[in-house]
């Protein structure tokens, strides 16, 4: 199997983990506002890495090389993270995908200055199919701008920045250095900024499943999107997280009774044949490669 298509299947976990998060994301936002929930879900994941690197004996890769880069993405993270669960409480779940999926067109960009990737006229083509498909099921009309929309389409660019320094920092640091600082620093922003006033709501027997799931979840997207990024270049990691677009479609109308119509599915057809040839195109190019 080559690195391409185990980043592909690295993918796959990280698609069906944020689509659990946003789903319970939805449930806690009566009870807890977006700070306190990222708060938990740090608590959560720092429970985890430390215990899986207790554990394993993982916990000697931790080094503090590149702590500022370090911070910056888990900053950047941090932002769009909070503007992301604002977005999902605010409007339907595939409108909150379908915004955020315009980060693949800003990895295309920063790639190219903070990671020396080369612009491919295949990557081009597959990030503009998947743009395309995403305006196919959004429709996004300018004379209903509100501030769910507005936080959706803010938190592509700060997910795009924290994608491309992933990448980065998968050159010199290990997937377990990468998760412990992504926890560790995000529960101590996420302690400021729900305490600052004084007042965390505690977690109770109905909502503490939907913390952990939130957690765990939250955790494991990273585990599998570093996974991908380490396998393959991010133009190409990035671009198939479309397909959680009509996934989160489907289950927005199920649990939600969101409106799906078949623009989702005509618009789903386009991000797919996007990825596809972009998969494939990589594909026959390392085959071709390979001695």
């Amino acid at each position: 199997m080559t690195p391409t298509l185990r980043a592909a299947l690295w993918m796959i976990g990280s698609i069906a983990s944020f689509s659990a998060m946003a789903v319970a994301g939805r449930e806690l936002s009566g009870r807890y506002d977006t700070f306190e929930i990222m708060m938990y879900r740090s608590a959560f994941g720092v429970i985890v890495v430390l215990s899986i690197a207790g554990v394993s004996g993982a916990w000697r890769q931790i080094n503090t090389r590149n702590l500022g880069l370090q911070l910056l993405r888990n900053m950047a993270h941090f932002i769009g993270q909070n503007l992301w669960f604002l977005a999902v409480t605010l409007i339907p779940l595939a409108q909150v995908f379908a915004m955020e999926f315009t980060s693949p067109l800003w990895v295309v960009v920063l790639s190219i200055f903070l990671l020396g990737e080369r612009l491919t006229a295949m990557r081009a083509l597959a990030a503009l199919m998947g743009f395309i498909g995403i305006l196919i099921v959004a429709r996004p009309d300018i004379g209903n701008l509100n501030l769910g929309i507005i936080a959706a389409t803010s938190c592509a660019v700060f997910f795009a920045l924290t994608n491309v320094l992933t990448k980065r920092l998968t050159r010199t640091q290990g997937i377990t250095t990468i998760l412990f600082y992504l926890t560790t620093t995000q529960l101590v922003f996420g302690l400021l900024t729900a305490g600052y006033d004084g007042d965390i709501m505690p977690p109770d027997a109905a909502s503490l499943p939907f913390l952990a799931l939130v957690g765990g979840c939250g955790l494991l997207a990273h585990y599998c999107l570093t996974n991908a990024l380490s396998l393959a270049p991010a133009m190409v990691v990035v671009p198939i997280d479309f397909v959680r677009l009509p996934v989160i479609a489907i289950i927005g109308m199920l649990l939600y009774a969101e409106a799906l119509d078949v623009w989702v599915f005509i618009g789903a057809a386009v991000i797919f044949t996007g990825n596809y040839l972009n998969l494939w195109h990589e594909t026959r190019n390392k085959a071709a490669s390979a001695p």
